[in-house]
Parts: structure tokens; sequence; C-alpha cells
């Protein structure tokens, strides 16, 4: 089979088969932390916080982090405040002169930069840790606590917290730097596979307990979520190509005039931002219920029961809103149409019909606009689907959230980013990439 002869390739390349290892091995010590309770707390004392954590944002939540936040494990804030310190990084970078510049810089910039988000990150825990540790008090019984002293276990707990926090980015950094893909997206991504099976389990015996279990509405649902997975990557994988000319050069280092090389393309993505502008507006998403929980108000109280229903109406409405805005956000900050513009004339290239420089910025900047817009409502499309599935499909809650959504639409865009880099390798060694079937290349002399 095409597949195992791919698989025999990956592990004849060294490197390749290394940096495999080494992302398992930390994705598996990511899981095994998501299991270790906080010391203080009774294990077997935690069924009302996995009550808590069956649907609703917390729920959600729960599934970001593995179950974690329902075990009340040292990773129980899982990846999360890094990914909210990296969203005011990025946004303060509008507005800041300083992070401006830093941005500019190159390599010493984007140093500076992650360091930057690190303290935040650390600053962000130091935060949310409390308002964790205030939760196991709210909803589990007083015998859950080990240690009676409430001052030394909150004080305890918010720094294992925050270490756990610290040592899941670290985690993150590392796979990114010596293992394989975007560690930080895998470790989430690992977190959403792992509650998927039980998920699925409930809603099937949901669905099929009873008299008359309805085993054909459960075989609708999977036929609808295998369309719905192929739809995301036809999402994530979609380009448009824009045709290229190059002039040939003279002897003297110029450019013959009115006659051109092979014509190239410039492949710009239907949804260049991938995951992250989903990402974004899924954490922001969790600032209207907690800001609305400090006041007492009715107002407070109706915003606190509106954005806590993450198949509600408002809910959906407010996040695919964030996501179609910070599809073009993410998009404007990482597609360089100057910089390609710019490498395009130095190169002697031009778009056919377009002056080279400023206006084939701006003829790149249209584009863009052009085809994000239908990217990010397909994008916020797929994203409130899981909702349509609860109320249409009566779907239970958990095995909706798989249903499009962040879930869905995070495991895919992580799935094809990995195996793209692993095809890279693949091809780069002049094997076929799992992308493509076919023969092993020989190399070329």
């Amino acid at each position: 089979m095409k597949f195992i002869d791919t698989i025999k390739n990956i592990w004849k390349i060294e490197e390749l088969k290394n940096r495999i290892l080494v992302t398992l091995g930390l994705l598996l010590v990511y899981r095994f932390g998501a299991q270790v309770v906080l010391p203080g707390v009774d294990a077997a004392q935690l069924a009302q916080l996995g009550t808590q954590t069956q649907d609703g944002l917390l729920g959600l939540l729960n599934a970001f982090t593995g179950g974690a936040f329902a075990n009340a494990s040292v990773f129980a804030l899982g990846i999360m405040p890094y990914i909210s310190a990296s969203i005011v990084v990025q946004l303060m970078g509008i507005a800041i002169p300083y992070l401006q510049k830093l941005q500019k810089e190159g390599e010493s910039g984007r140093k500076k930069i992650n360091q930057i988000t690190r303290w935040l990150t650390i600053a962000i825990t130091l935060v949310q840790g409390p308002g964790y540790i205030y939760n196991l008090f709210a909803t589990l019984p007083p015998e859950a606590f080990v240690i009676q002293n409430q001052t030394l276990f909150v004080v305890s707990s918010v720094i294992i917290i925050s270490t756990g926090c610290i040592f899941a980015m670290w985690l993150g950094e590392k796979i990114t730097d010596k293992g394989i893909g975007n560690g930080i997206s895998l470790l989430i991504m690992v977190g959403i596979i792992a509650t998927l099976p039980q998920s699925f389990v409930q809603n099937f015996i949901s669905r099929t307990s009873g008299e008359g279990g309805d085993i054909i509405m459960v075989l609708i649902e999977l036929v609808i979520w295998f369309v719905i997975i192929l739809a995301s990557v036809l999402l994530v994988m979609a380009v448009r190509q824009i045709p290229v000319q190059y002039a040939r050069r003279t002897a003297g280092g110029g450019y013959e005039k009115n006659v051109f090389g092979s014509r190239q393309y410039i492949p710009l993505k239907l949804n260049a931002s991938g995951v992250m502008p989903i990402i974004f507006a899924q954490a922001i998403m969790f600032v209207p219920s907690a800001a609305a929980g400090l006041s007492d108000s009715e107002l407070a109280q109706g915003v606190k029961a509106a954005f806590s229903d993450i198949f509600g109406l408002w809910y959906n409405i407010v996040f695919a809103l964030l996501i179609i805005v910070f599809t073009y956000f993410y998009t404007a900050i990482t597609v360089p149409t100057n910089k390609m513009a710019d490498d395009l004339k130095r190169s002697g290239g031009f778009i056919p019909g377009i002056r080279p420089g400023s206006e084939t910025a701006e003829y790149l900047d249209k584009i863009m606009s052009q085809i994000t817009l239908p990217g990010s409502v397909f994008l916020a499309l797929i994203a409130v689907f899981p909702a349509l599935a609860v109320k249409l499909l009566n779907v239970q809650q958990g095995w909706a959230l798989f249903f499009g959504g962040t879930s869905l639409l995070i495991m895919v865009g992580v799935a094809i980013d990995t195996m793209q880099q692993v095809n890279s390798y693949l091809l780069n060694r002049h094997y076929d990439g799992l992308m493509k079937t076919g023969k092993n290349r020989k190399a070329v002399a």
C-alpha cells in the first residue's frame, strides 16, 4: 500500500523521525499532566465539577484543555492564557509604536515580542488561577479539600496552576523548535481529540437507548460530520492563483524588452489566516460572561446567561462577527502585500496589466479583500454549525462541538499544517509526499 510505503519513507529520514518522536513524547507528557490532580484535592470528589463542564462555555473550555479543567489538574488552564496573551500583544501592535518597531526588526524583534507574550501569560494566569480555585470552592463539597487551611491551598494551587500553564507553553515552543508542526496548536488539538471518543459514545448511547433506538440518525450524523470535515479541508486549502510573468535578463544584468520567461503564479489562500481567527474569537467570547459575572444587576445576569450558552442565538451572532473581523485582521498582518510587490519588482516579475511597485501592492490588497470576505463568511458558518446541529438535529451538545465549530476547524487546520511540514521533508529528500501518491523519486545528480 502507498500509505505504508510513505510511513516507511518517513522512518528512513533520520531528522524527520527524530522530530516526530520528540513531538509525540512531549504531547504524551502534556496528556499525562492533564490527569494529575492538584495537591489537596480528593480526585474521588470531582463528580460535580465534571457535571458543571458537560456543556456550555465551561464545557468548551474543558474540551480545549483535554479534560484537565474538569480533572482539577495542574494543567487546568491549559494553554489558553498564552493564546489570550498573544491576542492582546497582536492587538496592541496596531496602536503601540514600540511593538510596531519590534515587528519590523525581524528575528530579534520576534524574540522580544515572544518574551513580552510570556510575561503577559504569567500575569493572566495569576488572574485566572484564583478564579478557577474559587470556582472549585463553589462547586465541590467541603470534604473534597484535603488541605483545611484555605489560604495555604489557594496560594499553593495558584502557583501550581500558573507553573503548569508556563510548562505547557514551554512544551509547545519546544515542539515548534525541535518537533514537527506548530506546538501550541498541537497541544490544543490533542486536548480536543482526547474528548472526541467519549462525546461520540455518549451521543450514540443517547440515540440508541430505549425502545426503537434511532441508529439511522447516528449514521446520518456521521455522514454530515464527514461532509463538514471535507468542507473544512477545502476552506483551509483553497487558493486563488495570480499569474506572474518574468522578463529575461540580459548579459549586462538588465532586462530584455518585451521578452519574457516562463509564467508563474502567486497562490493567495482563500483563508490565509488559517484557524487563528476562530481561536482569537473564541478567546474573546469568554470575556462577556466573565465580566458580567462581576455584577448582580439584572442586565449583567442576562448578558452572562446569553454568553454562557454557546449554542444560543446571540452568542453565535457575536461569535460569527468576531471571526469575520479577526480573519481580516490576521490576514492583514500575515500577508505582506507590499513586500510581495517589492520582491516581484526586484526579480523582474510583474502581474500582466498591472504596473510593478505600488500599483501591484494595491492590486494584491484588492484581491485579498475580495477573497477574504467569502473565506471569512464560510469560516464563520462552519464555526456556528454546532448550534444548528443542536437546534435542528437534536445532537447531544458534547458531540455537537465537533460538527464544525472551533474544535473541528482546529483539528483540520493543525492536521493539514503538520502534514504539509512532513510533506516538505519527504519532497526535499526526493520521496513522494503525504499529499501525493506514487513511487519514490530518485535524487537528481
